[in-house]
This record gives C-alpha cells, sequence and structure tokens, in this order.
C-alpha cells in the first residue's frame, strides 16, 4: 500500500480507503464488515471514511466498536455533518457543528477525529458561521483537519476567502470515476492549486466498473445492486448500454494483468491531487482485490484505450 499527503495537512493516508456508506451498521452484516476492516488493516488501508447520517449514527457506532481495540494512532479517521438526522438536526449552523461532533466522536470512542467534513454546502446558514464554528471545533482538539464534500468552485473560493481568520479546507470529497468526471472541469484544477486533495467516492461507480453487472442479465444475488438496501443509489448505471461499454474494458485489464476494479481505482489515482479512493466492500476479498491498485501505473495508451471503451457514457457535465 502506498501513502499521498492529505493536502496541506501533515496526515499521510493510504491510496485506497475504506468508506462505510450503505455497509457498515446497515446493508452489511456484522461479521462481514468486522471481517472487512480487520482485512484492511492486514493490507495496509490507515484511512476509514463514515458520516454521521451513515444508518443514522450506526455506521459510527459499529466503527467506534471496531476500532476501539486498535491504538489511535494506528489509523486516520474522517467523519461528516451537514445531512438530517432527524426532523431538527440538519446543515451547517453553529448549533448543529457544535452539537453534531460532540455525538460522532461519543458514537466513534474517541477524543478526536482527524478529518471533520461538510457533507454538502448549507444555502441556509452563512459560509462565515459554519466556518468560524468548525475553526473553533479544530481549536478544541475535537478535529484535526476541516474537509467537504461536492462544493462548487466558488463555494471553495468563497471558503478561501475567509482564512487565515479561519481554519483551511484540507480536503474535497467529490464523485469521481472513469464515468464520471464532473470534478476535472474546475473543482480539482481550483484544490491543486490551493492545497485541499481529494478524497474520491464511487471510484468503481457502485460496483459497475468490477464488470460484475453484465447487459441483459440480473444482478449477482449478492451484489449492491440486487440488495433492497443499497441497489436504491445505482439507477444511473442500470442501462445495458452503459454496462455492454463497461465490458469493453475487460480486455484492457487482462492486457495488464489486473482486475477491472484495479482498473478504474488506478485511473481515478493517476492524477497527484487525488490522495485517496473510498471503497466500499462487503467481503475481505473485495478490499484485497482494491487493495492491489496501490501503485499500479498506466500508461498514455491505456487511459486512450479506456476513452475509446467508455467515451460515450462519461458523464462531465451533469447539467447538459
Amino acid at each position: 500500500m502506498r501513502y499521498r499527503q492529505l493536502g496541506d495537512s501533515d496526515l499521510e493516508v493510504s491510496e485506497i480507503s475504506l468508506g462505510s456508506w450503505l455497509t457498515y451498521g446497515g446493508g452489511v452484516e456484522r461479521d462481514n464488515a468486522q471481517a472487512c476492516v480487520d482485512r484492511a488493516f492486514e493490507v495496509g488501508i490507515n484511512f476509514i471514511d463514515t458520516a454521521n447520517v451513515y444508518a443514522r449514527g450506526a455506521a459510527e457506532e459499529f466503527l467506534g466498536e471496531t476500532l476501539a481495540s486498535r491504538p489511535r494512532e494506528s489509523y486516520v479517521l474522517a467523519t461528516k455533518l451537514y445531512f438530517p438526522m432527524d426532523d431538527d438536526n440538519r446543515g451547517l449552523s453553529r448549533e448543529q457543528v457544535l452539537k453534531q461532533i460532540d455525538l460522532s466522536l461519543a458514537r466513534l470512542r474517541v477524543d478526536y477525529v482527524d478529518l471533520y467534513q461538510c457533507h454538502r454546502y448549507d444555502t441556509q446558514t452563512p459560509l462565515e458561521e459554519t466556518m468560524e464554528a468548525l475553526t473553533d471545533v479544530v481549536r478544541a482538539g475535537k478535529a484535526r483537519y476541516l474537509g467537504f464534500s461536492e462544493w462548487t468552485a466558488p463555494q471553495i473560493r468563497a471558503a478561501l476567502a475567509l482564512v487565515p481568520r479561519v481554519e483551511k479546507f484540507v480536503s474535497s470529497q467529490p464523485q469521481y470515476s472513469i464515468l464520471w468526471r464532473v470534478p476535472e472541469a474546475e473543482v480539482i484544477p481550483l484544490c491543486q492549486e490551493n492545497g485541499i486533495s481529494q478524497i474520491v467516492w464511487s471510484p468503481l461507480a457502485q460496483g459497475v466498473l468490477t464488470g460484475k453487472y453484465k447487459p441483459g442479465a440480473p444482478p449477482p444475488d449478492d451484489s449492491r445492486m440486487a440488495s433492497q438496501g443499497m441497489g436504491w443509489a445505482m439507477g444511473r448505471f442500470r442501462s445495458d448500454e452503459l454496462l455492454a461499454a463497461v465490458q469493453r474494458l475487460q480486455p484492457i485489464a487482462d492486457g495488464l494483468g489486473i482486475t477491472m476494479a484495479e482498473l478504474a481505482l488506478a485511473w481515478v489515482l493517476r492524477g497527484p491531487n487525488v490522495a485517496s479512493a473510498i471503497v466500499g466492500a462487503s467481503r475481505p476479498e473485495q478490499v484485497d482485490d482494491n487493495a492491489a491498485a496501490s501503485g499500479v501505473e498506466l500508461d498514455d495508451a491505456t487511459l486512450a484505450a479506456i476513452d475509446e471503451a467508455v467515451g460515450d457514457f462519461v458523464v462531465y457535465d451533469p447539467t447538459s
């Protein structure tokens, strides 16, 4: 496993990180979830990403129990706030920032998180209020660094304009994959100029880029797409035309002697601004496969072949 510096922070994070959206505390049986976390540490993954809203706190509780026996300095822990926990608790107001960090720390059974992230931008709260509250969280020792997920370039610039009065973001968490390249236009260049690294989510397009889903065939029984608890998030990836295009990546991976998952993860890690790719795993073997992508280099010919295979299905602008 290789490691990269996270933005302007002193955090060194594994190129592959373990996420918990739709999985831990929810869609994956506890024993399997425990086995995945254990395997992640065995293969050198040190970066664990979660959020308060995942399974309404159950993902954080699971990780708190699972990580309790491990030395705190042996892993980098990230969580988030913004989405509704209930009818009265949502957003990035000062009250919510100060309240939700304490609730997350209690569920995670730690004194601090390494990275506290705004899960989305809150248009109902002044940015200054949010940034000042987050700064207080850092200065109180409850979080080491700050990040955001799915903010636009103007929103990022507005936050940077408040520095050094407030703490500066060191990470961005966008959706990014071979099939979803929206961040390339503005977010990645802006972040690269300002010491903010990408921690990308859905680099396997909810598992579609592993090649397990075949056009004209039902999804495997044990897959995310077949799961009532997890399959709802995969609507845009279900078309037979897209799945057929993804199958054209198989010969490319075969030619390199790697799996399609390794190919997809190596693709997002090809850029220096991407510090880590978040993967969700329901079985330890998936952790092994994903971790093997660290250090895989793709040459220009391979990148061109990938573009030729799936080019018609790549999203660069979701509004077009």
